[in-house]
């Protein structure tokens, strides 16, 4: 007998929640496709009610241990077609079309705990000391969420994904883990494991995890999904390589537009040219540049080839379509905008 814990993205508009629910396995074959009520969801209406959960990535629960399972499934009709919330089909379908470019993702999965209505670290009632101190902090002043943050990182490397390093960010209570690299469909897929698990695991403390893009207003730092890709020309040729990036930044700039469109709700007020970012109506790229759209690394133009860092997507950005549209973009794939 195994629990299977079955995960799926719902219709929230405009920004997408996780839902999960719990089917008792009582043979050792795969997770079978299971129903859910879609109007519950926001992804039906009551009088055509059923949604279909077709699993697509397993994984070790590392919460329950043991032989049970985590199950991510993408939302079909009952006739088997993709539904109209399931994002990652066109993702698949890019990375298919483009398997010989070998595109490789790491993303860095910006997040904000909260408790009580505002985030960890802000008295009640006040605000704390200017940021400044808690970017990569430690200390009980300036750290906060600690123990979360731990018990999630050791989830994940128990899960199998492909986690890649965790760090305090700029505000407090604000935290980033990066998964990858892997490929397109992997990073999204994980990355969506990897919330759920956040905020399964934030539950035990009644802490709640957000991934607005902008937490607080006023002077402090947004919470991004920066995104760092690259192509096989791009990391493996140093004669060449250094071209390769400089013409995807060129792409990634000629659709600028488009892509900001879909990296996540609210994303105006997080890209307004301060706090690290460049202005969403506005598109630059730069070696070392933090307030670029994309960013460079000074390793990566000393050698002459590797990968950039697209700053601009949200925290609470769809993974599948940002992979879907970098891809596209870079690799020279128009269908599906």
């Amino acid at each position: 007998m195994r629990k299977a814990e079955y995960i799926w993205i719902d219709g929230t508009k405009p920004t997408p929640q996780l839902r999960s629910k719990t089917k008792i396995l009582y043979d050792e074959g795969q997770p079978p496709v299971w129903g859910f009520d879609g109007s519950s969801t926001n992804q039906a209406s009551g009088e055509s009610s059923d949604c279909v959960l077709n699993p697509v990535f397993t994984c070790k629960d590392p919460i329950r241990e043991g032989n049970h399972l985590l199950v991510l499934c993408e939302v079909l009709n009952t006739d088997m077609s993709p539904h109209q919330t399931n994002t990652r089909r066109g993702c698949v379908k890019a990375c298919e079309d483009h398997l010989d470019k070998e595109p490789l993702f790491g993303m860095e999965q910006e997040y904000t705990f909260y408790k009580d209505g505002r985030p960890l670290g802000f008295p009640e009632g006040g605000m704390p000391a200017p940021q400044g101190p808690y970017y990569c902090s430690v200390g009980a002043t300036k750290a906060f969420g600690r123990t979360i943050v731990e018990r999630h990182l050791e989830a994940c490397l128990r899960a199998g994904l492909r986690v890649s390093g965790i760090n305090a960010e700029v505000m407090p209570g604000q935290w980033e883990f990066q998964i990858g690299p892997v490929d397109g469909i992997k990073v999204a897929d994980q990355i969506w494991v990897a919330r759920w698990l956040l905020e399964r695991i934030a539950e035990d403390y009644d802490v709640d995890v957000s991934y607005a893009a902008k937490p607080v207003k006023g002077d402090w730092n947004g919470a991004g999904c920066h995104t760092n890709f690259s192509t096989k020309e791009m990391r493996d040729n140093p004669e060449e390589g250094y071209s390769y990036i400089l013409a995807a930044a060129g792409s990634l700039g000629e659709n600028a537009k488009h892509h900001i469109e879909n990296y996540g709700a609210d994303i105006e007020e997080r890209l307004t040219g301060d706090h690290e970012t460049c202005a969403h109506d506005k598109f630059r790229y730069g070696v070392s540049d933090r307030g670029a759209s994309v960013r460079i690394p000074w390793q990566v133009a000393d050698e002459g080839k590797g990968y950039l860092e697209d700053r601009r997507p949200n925290a609470n950005c769809d993974p599948y379509v940002v992979a879907r549209l970098i891809i596209q973009t870079i690799c020279g794939e128009k269908r599906g905008f």
